[in-house]
């Protein structure tokens, strides 16, 4: 039997305000249709009427579709490049850093940048940003505590510095929680901010169309200050930074010209 996309897509966005007309067709429609068969529905007619009366089925939904997997200093080789470059070059330059995680999910990433700014004793002129589609992972997020096997790059100085455990919890410090504010954006409908020094955008636009990806890389650049970083997933090099106004400066990490 065909699947009403057309009917999903219009659904999810009236019902969840959530655009899925900007990810990649096929990939999207393999996901809805095997996170629709876990959820037991038929049907996309079926399985929106399971999403708004299961809050379960919701959150799965809501999982499977924002990709809610992260974790401290992520593509460890990568992540200390961009340390380095905080430290090296932005801090220098700039005498309070404005930083934004976009797509935060579980907030690991943002958390991470708070770290580093602690450890080098590099002042940020507020919070970093930490943003999100989906508003229970946000939650989560806030609460600040991980499982064992979201800390595997995590140092056991760090683990010490900034972490208690309990029950096989790690439970971060209020100090570097304190440094991060979560909110709810949508990096497809909403607008973007500006002024940033650095932003951390990983593992999000590859699910995206490729003339949505190019939109979000332009107004990346548009929301960062010149000479300003943006932070890319392992898997999503730019290959014309030039048409965004960037510069590569290491993999994965290019410089707003």
């Amino acid at each position: 039997m065909e699947l009403n996309y057309d009917f999903f897509y219009d659904w999810t966005k009236k019902n969840l305000n959530i655009n899925l007309n900007g990810y990649k067709e096929k990939q999207l429609q393999r996901r809805i249709a095997s996170v629709m068969k876990n959820s037991g529905a038929a049907t996309l007619e079926e399985y929106s009427r399971k999403i708004q009366k299961e809050p379960a089925v919701k959150q799965e939904f809501l999982d499977y579709i924002t990709i809610n997997v992260t974790d401290f200093f992520r593509n460890q080789d990568i992540f200390e490049e961009f340390e380095k470059q905080l430290v090296t070059y932005l801090s220098p330059r700039f005498s309070n850093l404005k930083i934004w995680s976009a797509a935060c999910s579980t907030g690991a990433e943002a958390y991470s940048m708070a770290m580093i700014l602690d450890k080098h004793a590099i002042r940020s002129a507020e919070k970093i940003l930490a943003t999100d589609i989906d508003e229970t992972i946000l939650k989560r997020a806030k609460v600040g505590k991980y499982k064992s096997h979201e800390m595997k790059n995590v140092t056991e100085m760090d683990r010490s510095r900034y972490f208690h455990e309990e029950d096989g919890v790690f439970c971060l410090t209020p100090g570097i929680k304190n440094r991060v504010q979560f909110k709810k954006h949508d990096l497809i409908a909403d607008r973007f901010s500006s002024g940033f020094h650095a932003i951390v955008c990983r593992n999000v636009t590859i699910y995206f169309k490729n003339e949505v990806k190019e939109e979000l890389y332009q107004k990346f650049s548009d929301s960062l200050m010149p000479g300003g970083l943006f932070f890319t997933g392992a898997t999503e090099a730019i290959y014309n930074p030039e048409a965004y106004g960037f510069q590569k400066v290491a993999p994965f990490i290019y410089k707003k010209l």
